[in-house]
């Protein structure tokens, strides 16, 4: 069975709409609100058609990962080129501050959550969510790491820092440790209610009411304390595969579930600076090195797992592969191994 990560089009709303459903809340990127999803296409078309490529502005590309034999949508992923632009980009920044009393001769550390927009200006990689019954053979690696061959294929769209935001916590009802014992006190409203809030208006209403001041952590429950920068369960093999590609975490958490925020330098992030340009050579079933390949640029852009072997004239690819993303003797592609 073959999969190809292919530009999102109008088609993939209800498939969309169907995963979205799935999520368990606490997933932003991806609201199971047709008008919402519908929105996010149409802002994804707008992408895909502008051609000039050397422009960095606020725009979202919406990717899905679909079964060639069947063309069922099974996954999607999202990529996010200038946050902070539309609505203000806001996070938590785990600080701490260090007093001493000559007269207890003590000294005292204390951990502090800052509001914080140092992110404004990053690009994101997010919404990745795949299908409770494909997770196996590699398919949630194939959708993370198709991203950055997209960022490298576009590079000039792409800032030069890059964020990734896990989700966080959620307990068994859906609600999160976190904002019940920070934001939810301010806001009147649990935690799903905002977080559905948020995905389809955007973050203004946290500028309006989110206290401005740090928050000592230990005025917080201690179930709120223990939620700070933890990755969802199901979000721990993300967390690896990010840290895998460069990402760090660096005191960032996300404001409504305390969820970690990873980043790290575009450049730097191993699927981009160690994509390999070439031109397919020839196509054959004789076996190679297991990689991510892909080719075409904006809405022609498709990837998929392929054997590659590299020679001097360019490098020979598997038939289902050169099938998945339509590439012959003499296209070019980009290639990265797979881990």
């Amino acid at each position: 069975m073959t999969f190809r990560i292919r530009a999102a089009h109008d088609g993939d709303l209800q498939p969309l709409y169907e995963m979205a459903k799935l999520t368990g809340g606490g997933f932003t990127n991806l609201p199971a609100d047709r008008k919402s999803l519908r929105a996010k296409l149409e802002r994804s078309h707008q992408a895909f058609a502008r051609i000039d490529d050397g422009t960095l502005t606020d725009e979202t590309f919406v990717l899905v990962l679909e079964n060639v034999e069947t063309g069922d949508v099974r996954g999607t992923c999202q990529l996010f080129t200038h946050v902070g632009q539309r609505f203000p980009f806001y996070s938590y920044r785990l600080g701490n501050l260090t007093q001493h009393s000559k007269e207890l001769s003590r000294t005292f550390r204390a951990d502090m959550l800052s509001l914080s927009t140092d992110l404004e200006g990053c690009s994101e990689v997010g919404g990745l969510f795949l299908h409770p019954g494909e997770r196996a053979g590699g398919l949630g690696m194939l959708l993370a790491r198709s991203r950055y061959l997209f960022i490298a294929q576009h590079r000039a769209r792409f800032a030069d820092r890059i964020l990734a935001e896990l989700r966080g916590v959620i307990d068994e009802a859906g609600g999160s440790p976190f904002w019940d014992g920070l934001a939810g006190r301010f806001f009147g409203m649990n935690f799903q209610d905002a977080d559905h809030f948020n995905a389809i208006h955007g973050h203004q209403f946290i500028a309006d009411l989110f206290p401005k001041h740090p928050i000592y952590t230990a005025m917080l429950s201690e179930s709120a304390r223990a939620a700070i920068g933890l990755p969802h369960p199901s979000g721990r093999a993300a967390m690896r595969m990010l840290e895998n590609e460069g990402f760090a975490f660096e005191n960032y958490v996300d404001i409504f579930d305390g969820g970690p925020t990873m980043t790290a330098k575009t450049d730097r992030v191993r699927a981009i600076c160690e994509a390999k340009r070439d031109t397919v050579a020839a196509v054959d079933g004789d076996g190679g090195d297991q990689a991510l390949v892909a080719t075409g640029t904006l809405a022609e852009f498709r990837c998929a797992y392929g054997a590659v072997q590299v020679g001097d004239g360019g490098i020979t690819i598997d038939e289902a592969c050169a099938d998945a993303i339509d590439v012959r003797p003499g296209d070019a592609v980009v290639h990265v191994g797979r881990i």
